[in-house]
């Protein structure tokens, strides 16, 4: 048995970590997977009010971790994360630099072995209507959906070429993250949710821009592509926060591939629950 814990889009709040933390401390996982959007937005701090920190990353989070793992000794878990669309990459060094200490490891753009499993993590996401493009990229082509925003525009907290900016693509991103070998045995930490799935459906009926209609899907193509051709194992996903609500499920299958979405639109901390080498019985709460 490999009992793993599954959270995503806490957005900064610490009423969410302190419920993971505990969660953490009571059941002992193997594994935690964090899948992005981690940091408080600034407008999310100050609706909510927990905007208190002056670096959430170094103020909070990390001296929280360190409790934990003191607290836990061996039977810290492994902790593999990613950042999401919502995190300024500017932090990432930052969480780079904290992995190197060995609190978590910082699964973007990587591989690891994990109790004989291959880990994976990839933060970017197709285009968006929302102006922070640090990890915004074109899906399988230049297109760009009626009413989001190109990533060749918008904000960016670190600088890329414009090369980058224009022509990178998660297609091809992924294919250069998996390689060439088996993913039987993988499991795959992305943001994106894939497209046309129950993980991906926004709340956007009725809505058009220049009278044309919105897509209710959002998620990615290159991913949802991506997991029919190399059927891994388990994908995990965020993102579409009200996806779960809308479509009546935080799960889904492509072929033998096992889907989980932690994503939530209410105040709760949604908490996925897996057992890496029997994905069929993962179980999900909210507390």
């Amino acid at each position: 048995m490999t009992y793993c814990l599954f959270a995503s889009d806490l957005h900064g709040h610490p009423s969410r970590y302190e419920k993971l933390l505990q969660a953490i401390l009571e059941e002992e996982p193997a594994g935690v997977f964090l899948g992005g959007d981690l940091l408080p937005s600034g407008l999310g701090s100050l609706l909510t009010g927990e905007g208190r920190y002056r670096n959430f990353l170094t103020d909070y989070l990390v001296p929280r971790f360190k409790d934990l793992k003191s607290g836990m000794g061996p039977e810290y878990p492994d902790v593999f994360l990613i950042l999401g669309n919502d995190d300024p990459r500017i932090e990432e060094g930052a969480f780079r630099e904290v992995a190197d200490e060995g609190l978590w490891h910082y699964a973007h753009n990587s591989e690891r072995s994990f109790r004989g499993f291959r880990i994976f993590g990839y933060s970017y996401v197709p285009p968006t209507p929302f102006q922070l493009k640090d990890w915004e990229r074109y899906d399988v082509s230049r297109y760009v959906p009626p009413g989001s925003v190109s990533p060749e525009k918008g904000i960016r907290t670190v600088e890329v070429s414009t090369h980058e900016a224009r022509y990178s693509t998660i297609k091809e991103d992924l294919e250069i993250l998996a390689g060439e070998g088996e993913l039987d045995a993988a499991v795959i930490l992305f943001h994106t949710p894939p497209h046309e799935t129950t993980l991906d459906r926004a709340a956007l009926d009725g809505r058009s821009v220049d009278h044309v209609p919105l897509d209710l899907h959002v998620g990615s193509i290159a991913v949802r592509r991506f997991i029919e051709l190399r059927q891994p194992l388990i994908t995990l996903h965020g993102h579409i926060h009200e996806s779960p609500r809308l479509t009546g499920s935080w799960k889904d299958r492509l072929g033998r591939t096992h889907l989980f979405s932690a994503a939530h639109d209410g105040p709760e901390l949604a908490l996925v629950r897996i057992d890496l080498e029997s994905p069929e019985h993962a179980t999900r709460i909210l507390v």
